[in-house]
Protein backbone atom coordinates (compact mmCIF):
# COMPACT_ATOMS: atom_id res chain seq x y z
CA UNK A 1 0.00 0.00 0.00
CA UNK A 2 1.66 3.27 -0.51
CA UNK A 3 2.17 5.94 1.49
CA UNK A 4 -0.18 8.49 -0.78
CA UNK A 5 -2.64 5.50 -0.40
CA UNK A 6 -2.58 5.27 3.27
CA UNK A 7 -2.49 9.27 3.85
CA UNK A 8 -5.88 9.14 1.90
CA UNK A 9 -7.32 6.47 3.95
CA UNK A 10 -6.61 7.82 6.92
CA UNK A 11 -8.24 11.16 6.06
CA UNK A 12 -10.93 9.93 4.65
CA UNK A 13 -11.58 8.25 8.45
CA UNK A 14 -10.86 11.46 10.01
CA UNK A 15 -13.69 12.93 8.21
CA UNK A 16 -16.11 10.25 8.65
CA UNK A 17 -15.27 10.49 12.39
CA UNK A 18 -15.57 14.10 12.07
CA UNK A 19 -18.71 13.70 10.00
CA UNK A 20 -20.11 11.50 12.80
CA UNK A 21 -18.90 13.67 15.46
CA UNK A 22 -20.98 16.81 14.27
CA UNK A 23 -23.85 14.45 13.37
CA UNK A 24 -27.05 16.13 14.33
CA UNK A 25 -29.27 14.38 17.23
CA UNK A 26 -33.40 15.09 16.60
CA UNK A 27 -35.65 14.54 19.70
CA UNK A 28 -39.28 15.10 19.82
CA UNK A 29 -40.46 17.16 22.58
CA UNK A 30 -44.38 16.46 23.85
CA UNK A 31 -45.56 19.76 25.82
CA UNK A 32 -48.95 21.04 26.84
CA UNK A 33 -50.05 24.55 25.34
CA UNK A 34 -49.73 26.64 28.25
CA UNK A 35 -48.35 29.66 28.25
CA UNK A 36 -44.93 28.68 29.93
CA UNK A 37 -44.16 26.20 27.44
CA UNK A 38 -44.88 27.70 24.42
CA UNK A 39 -42.37 30.52 25.62
CA UNK A 40 -39.85 28.46 25.84
CA UNK A 41 -40.16 27.58 22.37
CA UNK A 42 -39.26 31.03 21.52
CA UNK A 43 -35.96 30.99 23.63
CA UNK A 44 -34.72 27.73 21.54
CA UNK A 45 -31.54 29.77 19.96
CA UNK A 46 -30.42 29.66 23.44
CA UNK A 47 -30.44 25.87 23.50
CA UNK A 48 -28.71 25.50 20.16
CA UNK A 49 -25.75 27.83 20.99
CA UNK A 50 -24.85 25.52 23.76
CA UNK A 51 -26.13 22.22 21.83
CA UNK A 52 -25.45 22.81 17.95
CA UNK A 53 -25.30 19.19 17.56
CA UNK A 54 -29.05 18.60 19.36
CA UNK A 55 -32.24 19.79 17.44
CA UNK A 56 -35.70 19.73 19.07
CA UNK A 57 -38.90 19.06 17.06
CA UNK A 58 -42.39 20.01 18.92
CA UNK A 59 -45.51 18.68 19.34
CA UNK A 60 -47.73 20.83 21.28
CA UNK A 61 -51.11 19.91 22.53
CA UNK A 62 -54.07 20.93 24.33
CA UNK A 63 -53.59 19.30 28.34
CA UNK A 64 -56.43 16.77 27.68
CA UNK A 65 -55.20 15.58 24.67
CA UNK A 66 -51.43 15.65 25.42
CA UNK A 67 -52.47 13.26 28.06
CA UNK A 68 -53.88 10.70 25.80
CA UNK A 69 -51.54 10.99 23.84
CA UNK A 70 -48.36 10.53 25.74
CA UNK A 71 -50.17 7.84 28.02
CA UNK A 72 -50.68 5.85 25.11
CA UNK A 73 -47.37 5.98 23.75
CA UNK A 74 -45.67 4.93 26.70
CA UNK A 75 -47.91 2.18 27.97
CA UNK A 76 -47.22 0.97 24.12
CA UNK A 77 -43.68 1.51 24.04
CA UNK A 78 -44.66 3.70 20.85
CA UNK A 79 -41.43 5.53 20.76
CA UNK A 80 -42.97 8.80 19.28
CA UNK A 81 -41.44 10.92 21.63
CA UNK A 82 -37.86 11.59 23.56
CA UNK A 83 -39.52 14.14 26.08
CA UNK A 84 -42.56 14.14 27.69
CA UNK A 85 -44.51 16.57 29.77
CA UNK A 86 -46.38 14.87 32.51
CA UNK A 87 -47.10 15.74 36.12
CA UNK A 88 -46.87 14.67 39.73
CA UNK A 89 -49.94 12.39 39.17
CA UNK A 90 -48.17 9.85 36.34
CA UNK A 91 -44.32 10.31 37.79
CA UNK A 92 -45.05 7.58 40.75
CA UNK A 93 -46.86 5.01 38.94
CA UNK A 94 -44.90 4.93 35.18
CA UNK A 95 -41.30 4.87 37.09
CA UNK A 96 -42.65 1.87 39.01
CA UNK A 97 -43.58 0.31 35.82
CA UNK A 98 -39.87 1.01 34.62
CA UNK A 99 -41.34 3.85 31.75
CA UNK A 100 -39.28 6.31 32.94
CA UNK A 101 -35.21 7.16 32.94
CA UNK A 102 -33.99 8.17 36.35
CA UNK A 103 -32.68 12.03 36.56
CA UNK A 104 -30.22 11.32 38.98
CA UNK A 105 -26.96 11.79 36.66
CA UNK A 106 -28.41 15.28 35.58
CA UNK A 107 -24.85 17.90 35.92
CA UNK A 108 -23.63 19.07 39.50
CA UNK A 109 -24.80 22.44 38.26
CA UNK A 110 -28.51 21.29 38.03
CA UNK A 111 -28.73 21.74 41.82
CA UNK A 112 -31.19 19.26 42.72
CA UNK A 113 -31.17 20.02 46.35
CA UNK A 114 -32.62 23.82 45.41
CA UNK A 115 -35.77 22.21 44.51
CA UNK A 116 -38.79 22.81 46.23
CA UNK A 117 -39.21 19.98 49.13
CA UNK A 118 -42.70 19.23 48.36
CA UNK A 119 -42.41 19.61 44.51
CA UNK A 120 -39.21 17.10 44.61
CA UNK A 121 -40.80 14.49 46.68
CA UNK A 122 -43.45 14.17 44.67
CA UNK A 123 -40.96 13.30 41.63
CA UNK A 124 -38.79 10.89 43.17
CA UNK A 125 -39.19 7.36 43.54
CA UNK A 126 -37.10 5.34 45.92
CA UNK A 127 -34.88 8.28 45.89
CA UNK A 128 -34.38 8.79 42.08
CA UNK A 129 -36.00 11.56 40.42
CA UNK A 130 -37.51 10.37 37.48
CA UNK A 131 -38.62 13.86 36.09
CA UNK A 132 -37.58 17.54 36.60
CA UNK A 133 -39.89 20.24 37.38
CA UNK A 134 -40.60 23.05 34.37
CA UNK A 135 -42.95 24.93 37.04
CA UNK A 136 -44.87 24.00 40.14
CA UNK A 137 -47.75 25.19 40.98
CA UNK A 138 -51.14 25.14 43.83
CA UNK A 139 -54.02 26.85 43.70
CA UNK A 140 -55.60 30.03 44.58
CA UNK A 141 -58.13 32.72 44.48
CA UNK A 142 -57.22 35.66 41.98
CA UNK A 143 -59.66 38.73 42.16
CA UNK A 144 -60.31 42.12 41.02
CA UNK A 145 -59.76 44.40 43.93
CA UNK A 146 -61.48 47.28 42.04
CA UNK A 147 -64.88 45.60 41.20
CA UNK A 148 -64.36 44.35 45.96
CA UNK A 149 -63.70 47.76 46.34
CA UNK A 150 -66.98 49.06 44.31
CA UNK A 151 -68.66 46.51 46.21
CA UNK A 152 -67.68 47.55 49.37
CA UNK A 153 -65.76 44.60 50.37
CA UNK A 154 -62.66 42.78 51.37
CA UNK A 155 -61.32 39.38 50.15
CA UNK A 156 -59.67 38.29 53.45
CA UNK A 157 -56.67 36.24 52.81
CA UNK A 158 -57.96 33.30 53.95
CA UNK A 159 -61.64 33.34 52.42
CA UNK A 160 -64.34 30.43 53.21
CA UNK A 161 -66.69 29.44 50.52
CA UNK A 162 -69.40 31.70 52.30
CA UNK A 163 -66.52 34.52 51.53
CA UNK A 164 -66.24 33.74 48.02
CA UNK A 165 -70.01 33.39 47.25
CA UNK A 166 -70.26 36.67 48.86
CA UNK A 167 -68.32 38.07 47.15
CA UNK A 168 -69.23 36.63 43.43
CA UNK A 169 -73.21 37.77 44.03
CA UNK A 170 -71.48 41.43 44.50
CA UNK A 171 -68.98 41.08 41.65
CA UNK A 172 -71.44 39.93 38.95
CA UNK A 173 -72.29 42.87 36.09
CA UNK A 174 -74.17 40.61 33.44
CA UNK A 175 -75.53 43.40 31.76
CA UNK A 176 -71.94 44.71 31.54
CA UNK A 177 -70.44 41.20 30.17
CA UNK A 178 -68.62 40.84 33.79
CA UNK A 179 -69.17 37.45 35.72
CA UNK A 180 -68.86 36.86 39.48
CA UNK A 181 -66.97 33.82 39.42
CA UNK A 182 -65.14 31.66 36.60
CA UNK A 183 -64.20 28.11 37.37
CA UNK A 184 -63.62 24.97 35.25
CA UNK A 185 -65.78 23.03 33.81
CA UNK A 186 -64.20 21.44 30.87
CA UNK A 187 -64.61 17.27 31.43
CA UNK A 188 -61.16 15.84 32.49
CA UNK A 189 -59.20 14.34 35.67
CA UNK A 190 -56.77 17.31 35.47
CA UNK A 191 -59.34 19.86 34.33
CA UNK A 192 -62.68 20.36 36.62
CA UNK A 193 -61.95 17.00 38.80
CA UNK A 194 -58.44 18.38 39.51
CA UNK A 195 -60.59 21.85 41.10
CA UNK A 196 -63.89 19.84 42.22
CA UNK A 197 -61.56 17.14 44.20
CA UNK A 198 -59.90 20.08 45.89
CA UNK A 199 -63.16 21.52 46.72
CA UNK A 200 -64.24 18.26 48.09
CA UNK A 201 -61.26 18.33 50.33
CA UNK A 202 -62.25 21.59 51.53
CA UNK A 203 -65.54 20.36 52.48
CA UNK A 204 -64.36 17.92 54.70
CA UNK A 205 -65.22 15.00 51.96
CA UNK A 206 -62.94 12.76 50.02
CA UNK A 207 -62.67 10.15 46.98
CA UNK A 208 -62.66 6.97 48.51
CA UNK A 209 -63.15 5.71 52.52
CA UNK A 210 -59.97 3.67 53.65
CA UNK A 211 -62.37 0.45 52.55
CA UNK A 212 -62.10 1.95 49.01
CA UNK A 213 -65.27 2.60 48.31
CA UNK A 214 -65.80 5.72 46.65
CA UNK A 215 -67.60 8.20 48.62
CA UNK A 216 -69.87 10.59 45.75
CA UNK A 217 -73.26 9.52 48.29
CA UNK A 218 -71.90 11.22 50.77
CA UNK A 219 -72.91 14.74 52.41
CA UNK A 220 -69.64 16.66 51.36
CA UNK A 221 -69.57 15.96 47.63
CA UNK A 222 -73.45 16.43 47.48
CA UNK A 223 -72.26 19.86 48.84
CA UNK A 224 -68.91 20.22 46.69
CA UNK A 225 -71.34 19.75 43.58
CA UNK A 226 -74.45 22.06 44.85
CA UNK A 227 -71.44 24.46 45.62
CA UNK A 228 -70.09 24.87 42.01
CA UNK A 229 -73.53 24.47 40.59
CA UNK A 230 -75.02 27.26 42.45
CA UNK A 231 -71.82 29.14 42.15
CA UNK A 232 -71.55 28.95 38.04
CA UNK A 233 -75.46 29.05 37.37
CA UNK A 234 -76.11 32.27 39.28
CA UNK A 235 -72.57 34.04 38.92
CA UNK A 236 -70.13 31.92 36.10
CA UNK A 237 -70.12 32.60 32.42
CA UNK A 238 -71.96 31.03 29.64
CA UNK A 239 -71.38 28.21 27.81
CA UNK A 240 -69.04 27.25 30.79
CA UNK A 241 -69.12 23.79 30.85
CA UNK A 242 -66.79 23.93 28.16
CA UNK A 243 -63.72 25.86 30.14
CA UNK A 244 -60.88 24.84 31.41
CA UNK A 245 -57.70 26.83 32.39
CA UNK A 246 -56.26 28.37 28.86
CA UNK A 247 -60.06 29.56 28.73
CA UNK A 248 -61.04 30.90 32.23
CA UNK A 249 -57.44 32.99 31.92
CA UNK A 250 -58.30 34.70 28.73
CA UNK A 251 -61.81 35.43 30.05
CA UNK A 252 -59.68 36.92 32.89
CA UNK A 253 -57.46 39.10 31.76
CA UNK A 254 -60.18 40.43 29.14
CA UNK A 255 -62.18 41.83 32.29
CA UNK A 256 -64.76 39.58 32.53
CA UNK A 257 -63.89 37.25 35.73
CA UNK A 258 -64.53 39.39 39.51
CA UNK A 259 -62.87 36.49 40.90
CA UNK A 260 -61.05 33.43 39.14
CA UNK A 261 -59.91 30.32 41.45
CA UNK A 262 -57.38 28.07 39.66
CA UNK A 263 -53.49 27.44 39.53
CA UNK A 264 -51.25 29.56 40.99
CA UNK A 265 -48.98 29.56 37.73
CA UNK A 266 -51.66 32.00 36.72
CA UNK A 267 -50.33 34.81 38.40
CA UNK A 268 -47.76 36.10 36.23
CA UNK A 269 -50.26 36.34 33.03
CA UNK A 270 -53.19 38.00 34.66
CA UNK A 271 -50.72 40.41 36.06
CA UNK A 272 -48.59 41.00 32.73
CA UNK A 273 -49.95 44.39 30.75
CA UNK A 274 -48.76 42.81 27.75
CA UNK A 275 -51.16 40.16 28.10
CA UNK A 276 -53.93 41.50 30.81
CA UNK A 277 -56.45 44.79 30.76
CA UNK A 278 -56.94 44.28 34.50
CA UNK A 279 -53.24 43.93 34.86
CA UNK A 280 -53.09 46.58 37.82
CA UNK A 281 -56.32 45.56 39.33
CA UNK A 282 -55.35 41.94 40.61
CA UNK A 283 -55.63 41.09 44.27
CA UNK A 284 -54.95 37.22 45.81
CA UNK A 285 -56.13 34.54 48.36
CA UNK A 286 -55.79 31.61 49.61
CA UNK A 287 -57.79 29.03 48.40
CA UNK A 288 -60.74 28.79 50.49
CA UNK A 289 -61.94 26.00 53.07
CA UNK A 290 -65.83 25.38 54.24
CA UNK A 291 -66.02 27.60 57.97
CA UNK A 292 -65.05 24.69 60.39
CA UNK A 293 -62.92 22.21 58.50
CA UNK A 294 -59.04 22.59 58.44
CA UNK A 295 -58.23 21.85 54.54
CA UNK A 296 -58.30 24.55 51.47
CA UNK A 297 -59.12 23.46 48.62
CA UNK A 298 -55.32 24.12 47.11
CA UNK A 299 -53.77 21.55 45.02
CA UNK A 300 -49.92 20.09 44.33
CA UNK A 301 -48.72 20.21 40.82
CA UNK A 302 -45.67 20.11 38.62
CA UNK A 303 -45.84 19.91 34.69
CA UNK A 304 -42.36 18.32 34.69
CA UNK A 305 -39.68 16.92 31.92
CA UNK A 306 -39.19 13.34 31.75
CA UNK A 307 -37.53 10.62 29.42
CA UNK A 308 -39.96 7.19 28.79
CA UNK A 309 -37.23 3.84 29.07
CA UNK A 310 -36.14 2.75 25.88
CA UNK A 311 -35.48 6.29 23.77
CA UNK A 312 -32.66 6.16 21.49
CA UNK A 313 -31.77 9.93 22.35
CA UNK A 314 -31.42 9.21 26.18
CA UNK A 315 -28.19 11.80 26.16
CA UNK A 316 -30.06 14.51 23.88
CA UNK A 317 -32.94 14.25 25.89
CA UNK A 318 -31.40 14.92 29.11
CA UNK A 319 -29.56 17.68 28.08
CA UNK A 320 -32.35 19.15 27.15
CA UNK A 321 -34.02 19.03 30.36
CA UNK A 322 -31.24 19.86 32.23
CA UNK A 323 -31.32 23.58 30.12
CA UNK A 324 -34.90 23.46 30.28
CA UNK A 325 -35.20 23.51 34.22
CA UNK A 326 -32.27 25.54 35.20
CA UNK A 327 -31.53 28.56 36.97
CA UNK A 328 -29.87 29.53 34.24
CA UNK A 329 -33.44 29.60 32.13
CA UNK A 330 -34.90 31.03 34.76
CA UNK A 331 -32.35 34.05 34.43
CA UNK A 332 -33.15 34.27 30.66
CA UNK A 333 -36.76 34.14 31.17
CA UNK A 334 -36.38 37.02 33.91
CA UNK A 335 -33.79 38.90 31.41
CA UNK A 336 -36.09 38.91 28.46
CA UNK A 337 -39.28 39.27 30.23
CA UNK A 338 -38.88 40.50 33.74
CA UNK A 339 -38.98 38.47 36.98
CA UNK A 340 -42.47 38.44 37.51
CA UNK A 341 -42.73 35.98 34.30
CA UNK A 342 -40.25 33.29 35.22
CA UNK A 343 -42.03 29.69 35.42
CA UNK A 344 -42.69 29.13 39.42
CA UNK A 345 -42.84 26.78 42.02
CA UNK A 346 -39.68 24.60 41.35
CA UNK A 347 -36.51 26.28 43.07
CA UNK A 348 -36.43 27.26 46.63
CA UNK A 349 -33.53 29.67 45.14
CA UNK A 350 -35.96 31.86 43.69
CA UNK A 351 -38.41 32.25 46.58
CA UNK A 352 -35.44 33.74 48.41
CA UNK A 353 -34.64 36.08 45.31
CA UNK A 354 -35.24 39.60 46.76
CA UNK A 355 -35.52 40.51 42.79
CA UNK A 356 -38.25 38.06 42.50
CA UNK A 357 -40.06 39.34 45.61
CA UNK A 358 -40.15 42.78 44.65
CA UNK A 359 -41.31 41.76 41.07
CA UNK A 360 -44.17 38.50 42.18
CA UNK A 361 -46.66 39.91 44.40
CA UNK A 362 -47.99 36.51 44.11
CA UNK A 363 -44.67 34.94 45.14
CA UNK A 364 -45.54 34.47 49.06
CA UNK A 365 -49.34 33.04 48.35
CA UNK A 366 -48.03 30.86 46.03
CA UNK A 367 -45.19 29.47 48.06
CA UNK A 368 -47.49 29.41 51.13
CA UNK A 369 -49.61 27.58 48.91
CA UNK A 370 -47.39 24.82 47.38
CA UNK A 371 -46.26 24.47 51.45
CA UNK A 372 -49.71 23.55 52.67
CA UNK A 373 -50.96 21.07 49.91
CA UNK A 374 -50.55 17.80 51.71
CA UNK A 375 -50.78 14.68 49.27
CA UNK A 376 -50.42 12.39 52.46
CA UNK A 377 -53.43 13.76 54.04
CA UNK A 378 -55.16 15.22 50.82
CA UNK A 379 -58.71 15.23 53.39
CA UNK A 380 -59.44 15.51 57.25
CA UNK A 381 -60.73 11.87 56.55
CA UNK A 382 -58.67 8.77 56.35
CA UNK A 383 -58.04 7.80 53.35
CA UNK A 384 -56.01 5.25 51.31
CA UNK A 385 -54.53 6.92 49.08
CA UNK A 386 -51.89 9.43 48.34
CA UNK A 387 -52.48 12.97 46.00
CA UNK A 388 -55.03 16.26 46.74
CA UNK A 389 -56.52 16.60 43.47
CA UNK A 390 -56.10 13.40 42.59
CA UNK A 391 -55.89 9.51 43.51
CA UNK A 392 -52.43 7.90 42.64
CA UNK A 393 -53.54 4.68 41.33
CA UNK A 394 -53.19 3.87 37.41
CA UNK A 395 -57.27 3.30 37.48
CA UNK A 396 -57.75 7.49 38.49
CA UNK A 397 -57.31 8.80 35.03
CA UNK A 398 -60.09 7.18 33.44
CA UNK A 399 -62.32 7.46 36.51
CA UNK A 400 -61.71 11.48 36.91
CA UNK A 401 -62.33 11.41 33.26
CA UNK A 402 -65.86 9.43 33.56
CA UNK A 403 -66.89 11.43 36.42
CA UNK A 404 -65.71 14.79 35.57
CA UNK A 405 -68.05 13.84 32.19
CA UNK A 406 -71.01 13.52 34.58
CA UNK A 407 -70.43 16.62 36.42
CA UNK A 408 -69.47 18.83 33.53
CA UNK A 409 -72.65 17.39 31.81
CA UNK A 410 -74.55 18.70 35.42
CA UNK A 411 -73.02 21.91 34.86
CA UNK A 412 -74.14 22.32 31.06
CA UNK A 413 -78.04 21.67 32.48
CA UNK A 414 -78.03 18.13 31.18
CA UNK A 415 -78.60 16.25 34.49
CA UNK A 416 -79.19 17.65 38.12
CA UNK A 417 -76.62 17.87 40.95
CA UNK A 418 -78.08 14.17 42.16
CA UNK A 419 -77.91 12.06 38.95
CA UNK A 420 -74.23 13.23 38.27
CA UNK A 421 -73.55 12.20 42.06
CA UNK A 422 -75.69 9.08 41.69
CA UNK A 423 -73.91 8.27 37.99
CA UNK A 424 -70.08 8.73 39.68
CA UNK A 425 -70.82 6.79 42.47
CA UNK A 426 -72.31 3.51 40.53
CA UNK A 427 -69.47 3.94 37.50
CA UNK A 428 -66.67 4.01 40.12
CA UNK A 429 -67.96 1.30 42.42
CA UNK A 430 -68.03 -0.67 39.18
CA UNK A 431 -64.88 0.04 38.43
CA UNK A 432 -63.13 -0.14 41.66
CA UNK A 433 -64.91 -3.61 41.83
CA UNK A 434 -63.20 -4.44 38.36
CA UNK A 435 -59.57 -3.02 39.22
CA UNK A 436 -59.93 -5.55 42.81
CA UNK A 437 -60.05 -2.85 45.55
CA UNK A 438 -63.80 -3.85 46.19
CA UNK A 439 -65.19 -6.94 47.02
Amino acid sequence: MTLTFRALLGACALGALATAASAETTITVATVNNGDMVRMQGYMDDFYKMHPDIKVDWVTLEENVLRQKVTTDIATKGGQFDVLTIGTYEVPIWAKQGWLVSLNDLPAEYDVNDLLPAIRSGLTVDGNLYASPFYGESSFVMYRKDLMEKAGLQMPEKPTWGDIEKAAAAMTDKANGVYGICLRGKAGWGENMAFLSAMDNSMGGSWFNMDWKPQFDSAPWKETLTTYLDLMNKYGPPGASSNGFNENLALFQQGKCGMWMDATVAASFVTNPKDSTVADKVGFALAPNKEGVDKRANWLWAWSLAIPAGTKHEAAAKAFIDWATSKHYTELVAAKEGWANVPPGTRTSLYENPEYQKAAPFAKLTLDSINAADPKHPSVQDVPYTGVQFVAIPEFQGLGNAVGQQFSAALAGQMTAEQALESAQSLTEREMKKAGYLK
